[in-house]
């Protein structure tokens, strides 16, 4: 296979990655989703996701038919990877991608789920002590860190599936390997320091000898002086060198030459000889140990492979356990047919703020949610025109849907009490956008109208159309894509403040609505966001008129938002004012 088979790679990353890595080394990190090895060739981690998505995503990838819907994708790739453990996980996360059929969403639920029991079961003192091992894990520490890693949490001791994987260890093959990879470290053949006791010894011996080689002045000073024959000199010399380095004496008087001209000579000479002799030494002993060493990781390699991936699946596991526990995500069940079902649901990117969500539950299609009273959607409509007051949460709605059916195909849980999901080939979400031109009606209609045409397992979520176009041609623009996602046989839900100029609906189409209840004592809107259906939602004027009312500290001004008061109602505007200063 060739580099440029892959979807992203042109010419010039080829000759990137062909120059950095070597064409086989560039596919066996795409094929295995190496982030690291590709970031450290040189592509921007953006580019290297994006790559590795469609590697392992293929025609998957499909299913995010808008720019909105590939937005709403990558955000909540950030979010997961937010409960990262590890760089190595965070790159994994991102790189997850819908998957393309049931039974692979349903294995990918299952270890996710069992991964979060597991992770629950543990104390909150054990759930510190792993995140403490993996944010002291230095990736960057190659086989020895994950080595050191894997036996940390092998001594944990803990259960379930989650660590399951620990359970394979040679803890005893594994320490010493770890010794083994800490006295190799990352410089070759060269052994570490502290790895071989005898070793540093002999480096230490080695540095002595080599000062004195240096400055031999001072050596035949301290000896000459003692010495009056030959003899003398030998022997306090051997004597001097022996304090001052630490070599056996025996070494030393071999070093020493038989014939020298003077006593200069015989100094420099010794001294020479004996850094070459223990250097030799050195070596040796350096290739003994590494050699040992060596033997040690050849014999443990199959060893190390196994806590390497225990570390980087548990690492994974940990990750989307943590993810799952923080925002209480539960499974969503996989229907047949066409249904988008919630009860309670919630917006992650809104609770990852840390701000008060009220869950909605809402649904188009045959529904078996086990919810009762008013907020139970009705059953059989497959589409839904949802309107209401401004910033009534009705664009939250939509995104949240998009996020439960993302999260589902991709086979994670999903923020909801309950969920049913059918599995879809497109996703038309479709934001409000403030552009009022041709260029843009044309292009959002180029988006969101083939998908809904090629197949009719499409989930549309368009969020007030109107806003591109003018009323009269937006109402029967919209009336038109309700009536075609319902000849298509797909579900959908648009948001629009043009419900009565699509009267009527098709059969199989209901019009829903969120309404807003008054001001709070802060003069805010009050809004209930759970929609109710078969209802026209208000965006009751009067709440806003009465807040500028309120609000408006000069005469004039009061009395235009006065006048404007009476054109919506005066009574109302009045009694919404009463409210809030008795609630005051």
């Amino acid at each position: 296979m060739r580099l440029e088979d892959y979807w992203g790679i042109g010419p010039k990353t080829r000759d990137l990655l062909t120059q950095e890595l070597g064409v086989p080394a560039a596919i066996d990190a795409i094929e295995s989703r190496d982030v690291r090895t590709l970031t450290d060739a040189g592509l921007s981690r953006g580019r290297a996701t994006r790559i590795l998505r469609y590697a392992s995503g293929g025609d998957a990838m499909d299913v995010l038919a808008t720019a909105d819907a590939r937005s709403v994708y990558k955000q909540l790739l950030e979010s997961i990877s937010a409960y990262a453990v590890t760089e190595t996980a965070a790159d994994r996360i991102r790189i997850l991608t819908p998957l393309e059929t049931r039974d692979d969403i349903e294995r990918r639920l299952d270890r996710v789920l069992d991964a979060r029991q597991s992770w629950d079961a543990l104390s909150e003192t054990e759930r510190e002590t792993v995140c403490d091992i993996f944010e002291n894990y230095d990736e960057r520490g190659g086989r020895r860190a994950t080595v050191e890693t894997a036996l940390s949490l092998a001594q944990l001791g803990l259960s379930g599936d989650l660590f399951e994987p620990l359970s394979a260890l040679d803890t005893e093959v594994l320490e010493d390997a770890s010794a083994a990879l800490l006295g190799l470290g990352g410089s070759g053949r060269r052994v570490e320091t502290g790895a071989d006791e005898t070793l540093d010894g002999l480096r230490t011996q080695l540095g002595s000898v080599e000062d004195l080689a240096a400055t031999p002045e001072p050596v035949l000073e301290a000896v000459q002086s003692g010495a009056r024959e030959v003899t003398e000199l030998r022997e306090g010399l051997s004597r001097h060198i022996a304090a001052e380095t630490d070599v056996d004496l025996v070494q030393i008087r071999e070093a020493m030459p038989t014939e020298a001209t003077d006593a200069r000579e015989f100094v420099g000479e010794t001294l020479r000889t004996l850094v070459s002799e223990v250097r030799a030494d050195v070596d040796e002993r350096e290739q003994t140990v590494a050699a040992a060493f060596e033997a040690t990781l050849e014999d443990a390699e199959d060893d190390v492979k196994t806590a390497v991936s225990a570390v980087e699946g548990i690492g994974l596991s940990v990750s989307l356990a943590r993810f799952a526990r923080e925002f209480g995500l539960t499974r969503p069940e996989i229907r047949d047919s066409p249904v988008a079902g919630v009860v309670s649901a919630r917006n992650v990117f809104l609770e990852a703020t840390g701000k008060s969500v009220q869950p909605v539950t809402y649904a188009v299609g045959d529904h078996n949610l086990r919810v009762r009273g008013t907020t139970r959607p009705p059953q059989g409509e497959r589409v839904a025109v949802l309107t209401g007051a401004n910033s009534g949460g009705k664009t939250t709605l939509l995104e949240t849907l998009c996020q439960i059916q993302l999260l589902a195909q991709m086979g994670l849980p999903v923020p909801a009490e309950q969920a049913e999901i059918h599995l879809v080939d497109a996703i038309v979400f479709h934001r409000r956008h403030a552009s009022f031109n041709a260029g843009v009606l044309e292009s959002t209609l180029r988006s969101v109208v083939p998908p809904v045409t090629e197949t009719g397992r499409t989930l549309m979520l368009v969020d007030e159309f109107e806003a591109i176009t003018e009323p009269g041609s937006a109402a029967n623009l919209l009336h038109g894509l309700v009536t075609l996602t319902v000849e298509r046989d797909a579900i959908g839900v648009f948001v629009t403040h043009l419900a009565d100029d699509l009267e009527p609906l098709p059969e199989e189409a209901r019009t829903d609505g969120i309404f807003a209840e008054g001001l709070t004592p802060d003069l805010e809107l009050e809004v209930d966001y759970q929609p109710r259906f078969g209802s026209v939602g208000r965006s009751t004027p009067e709440f806003i008129v009465s807040r500028l009312v309120a609000d408006a500290a000069d005469p004039q001004t009061r009395a235009g938002y006065e006048k404007l008061a009476v054109a919506v109602g005066e009574q109302a505007v009045q009694r919404t004012l009463a409210d809030v200063r008795w609630q005051q």
